[in-house]
Formats: C-alpha cells, sequence, structure tokens
C-alpha cells in the first residue's frame, strides 16, 4: 500500500498511533520501535501525547527516561503523570519488574544507554516501545564480539513506523505496510520505491539517482 507523507508531525503522529494499535492488536511483537529521524524534533511532547493516546485505550504505558536528569524534567513538565514517568535506574526496581502487563515507553535510548537498556529490556518480559533509539550510532572502541552482541540486540526489535527525511527524498514505513520511498521533484514528494525490509543506504542512494 502506497501511502502519502506526512505534512506535519501531528500527522505523522496519527500515523504511527495507526499502526502500532494495529501491531499491538495482532501481538506482533513484544519489542517495538518507532522512528520519526526528523531534524530538530522535540521528543517530549511526541512522547507525552503518545502516553496519553494509549491512556485513553485504556492501556496503562509508563516512560522511562535513560537518565534522571530527562526523568525530572519530564516530571516538571507533566506532574499530573509523573507516577509514570520513570527513569531507566528507578525500573530495575523488582515490584515494578514484575508488572509485565505495563506497557513501557522508553524515549531515545543512545548508544552510551545499551548496556543498561539491554539489561532492562532482557529482565522486563513485557511490552517495550523503542521511541526514536540510536543503539547503534557508535562501534568506536568495542570488540567484534560485543558489536555482534549490539547488533543481535538491535535485531530483535520490530519497526512499526519510520519517517527519516533524505538528501533529495524521503523515506516511510508504516506498519504494516511496505517501506516507502519517495523522490524529491518540483511537483513535491513522488513515490519512487517499495521495499520489503528496511533499504540500507547504497541501495537508497542507487534508487534515487536512477
Amino acid at each position: 500500500m502506497i501511502q502519502n507523507l506526512p505534512g506535519t508531525l501531528l500527522e505523522a503522529e496519527k500515523q504511527f498511533y495507526d499502526s502500532l494499535f494495529a501491531s499491538l492488536e495482532c501481538n506482533y511483537s513484544s519489542r517495538i520501535s518507532i522512528d520519526l529521524k526528523l531534524e530538530g524534533l522535540r521528543l517530549m511532547p511526541v512522547a507525552f501525547r503518545l502516553f496519553k493516546k494509549l491512556n485513553t485505550a485504556n492501556i496503562k504505558p509508563f516512560l522511562l527516561w535513560p537518565d534522571a536528569g530527562a526523568t525530572a524534567l519530564a516530571k516538571r513538565d507533566e506532574p499530573e503523570i509523573s507516577q509514570y514517568i520513570k527513569s531507566f535506574k528507578e525500573a530495575f526496581q523488582k515490584e515494578f519488574l514484575d508488572k509485565s502487563e505495563k506497557l513501557l515507553i522508553a524515549v531515545s535510548p543512545q548508544h552510551y544507554d545499551y548496556e543498561e537498556f539491554e539489561k532492562l529490556s532482557n529482565q522486563y518480559h513485557g511490552r517495550i516501545i523503542m521511541l526514536n533509539g540510536k543503539l547503534d550510532d557508535a562501534a568506536i572502541g568495542i570488540g567484534s564480539v560485543a558489536r555482534e552482541r549490539r547488533r543481535l540486540f538491535i535485531s530483535k526489535w520490530k519497526n512499526v513506523y519510520w519517517l527519516e527525511p533524505l538528501s533529495k527524498g524521503a523515506l516511510m514505513h508504516v506498519y504494516p505496510n511496505t517501506w516507502n520511498l519517495y523522490r524529491q521533484t518540483s511537483s513535491g514528494y513522488l513515490f519512487k520505491k517499495s521495499y520489503d525490509s528496511k533499504p540500507n543506504p547504497d541501495i537508497i542512494f542507487e534508487s534515487l539517482i536512477a
């Protein structure tokens, strides 16, 4: 199915809400990723709106931030839901890990959060959404065994939404549809090609210049 690119952030959010709920309804995976590769994106409001959308659907999520500073800021900005906001460190409490019926939203874990996030993911047996994770940005200074472990961990996450502007194009994935590549023209973004899985940069480059 060929879908139009969203014209606004709220349109993109509507798209990933639909794809997320579809994936949850069919138990697509317990490890889900949503990626908005938009320059200058303020992710905290996106995370809050996602929380409220799930909560409205009678799904009780928790928002998890990698560090204490971001967690405190989130609690300050949304005090009415502060009991549902935790840091990765706080989430390691046994009484929390035992609540496997809860849906966790991990907000933008970075490559330097990998060890802690992997441990948390392995110990929590419920569903986790990784929102704008960047776990594979840095491989410098780690050995081949560690890189392979990281690669295997990342491969367990199933993407339900991806939106990424590119040089002269854009890439989008809306579960359960294919990955779609669009070329930027004077008339706007036009559909170029679809893929069953995420295309690598070389394939994208060759498609856009063809």
